[in-house]
């Protein structure tokens, strides 16, 4: 009797157990995977989230459909991740902005490190600086000189609070000692189509984003933010040939999940963009889009982040910055 009792009772917690192993083995066929992006459609954010969706059905047999959510500097998009259940559903496709947020946003509360779960790293791109065409000057040595001589003449673009060209416009702000009106734009768009009208004369940001509109003469490259020039580039100077030795910068993009995503599903995912990004055709294609593809595991992510987080306080904290 006792016997028959004790059996009933293994066997009841085997089938208590079975749905949470079922669960767990049916990632990611349970329901559709959300890569949401904070960031609006057409940059390399949105590219980005679309290929780990694509790649989620390919690889892993995933519904998986990229979202767009957009708003506060990417922080309604984050913060919907950050909100959400920590199952392997909802992950988050964005960029050096998820890393340094709080140290510029007001209403970021959050820890990066802390409170998201970091899959992987995914592509990066150097900086480039450009100038309106509609200036005289053509190199940056002449720039600054312009710029000091009459510094209400100039207006630096900011494409969003927080990006690496944000605080690669502080540090060369810093670095040359001018001080010039910042004109902060939602997006690299409205920042390059306002440079090009020449409402703004400056602007640091992605190498993707401005080096394809420098071939018509509306926009001229001044330096590109890497230690060599970059073959992605070779005839534009890099920062440190034009007169800033060591200025180096880079955008970034990544994998995040919910704080508490089982770490399995954090691996499985960090393994197929490793495998996504050795692909022939995904760097070709990166390449055609000015993005170098990355390879690492969480832990080398983990360390590259906390090096960036940590590179960007003390830039902040150099110039007194506050959170707006």
């Amino acid at each position: 009797m006792k016997r028959r009792h004790l059996l009933a009772a293994a066997g009841g917690i085997g089938l208590l157990a079975a749905p949470a192993v079922r669960a767990q083995d049916a990632w990611p066929r349970g329901r559709p995977i959300r890569v949401i992006c904070p960031w609006p459609p057409g940059a390399a954010n949105d590219a980005l989230a679309r290929l780990l969706a694509q790649k989620l059905q390919e690889k892993l047999g995933a519904v998986a459909v990229a979202e767009n959510r957009t708003g506060g500097a990417g922080l309604v998009g984050t913060n919907a991740v950050l909100q959400a259940a920590p199952d392997g559903f909802t992950l988050l496709a964005s960029a050096f902005n998820t890393a340094v947020m709080p140290l510029v946003l007001k209403g970021a509360t959050f820890d990066p490190q802390r409170d998201l779960e970091v899959m992987a790293r995914t592509a990066q791109a150097p900086l480039v600086m450009v100038m309106t065409g509609q200036r005289p000057q053509r190199t940056l040595a002449e720039v600054i000189e312009a710029a000091k001589a009459n510094p209400r003449d100039w207006n630096f673009a900011i494409s969003s609070l927080g990006s690496a060209g944000h605080l690669a416009t502080i540090e060369f702000l810093r670095r040359t000692g001018l001080d010039i009106n910042l004109v902060t734009y939602r997006g690299t768009q409205p920042a390059l189509t306002d440079l090009m009208g020449g409402n703004v004369q400056l602007l640091i940001d992605p190498s993707f984003a401005l080096l394809p509109a420098t071939g018509d003469g509306r926009v001229r490259a001044l330096g590109i933010a890497t230690a060599e020039r970059s073959v992605l580039a070779p005839t534009v100077p890099t920062m440190a040939e034009a007169g800033l030795p060591s200025y180096q910068f880079q955008s970034w993009y990544g994998v995040w999940a919910p704080k508490g995503t089982p770490a399995e599903i954090c691996q499985r995912v960090n393994a197929m963009m490793q495998e996504t990004m050795r692909e022939p055709a995904i760097v070709e294609r990166l390449k055609s889009q000015v993005l170098e593809p990355v390879t690492e595991s969480i832990e080398q992510t983990r360390r590259f982040i906390s090096a960036e987080i940590a590179r960007a306080t003390e830039l902040l904290r150099s110039v007194n910055y506050q959170p707006e």
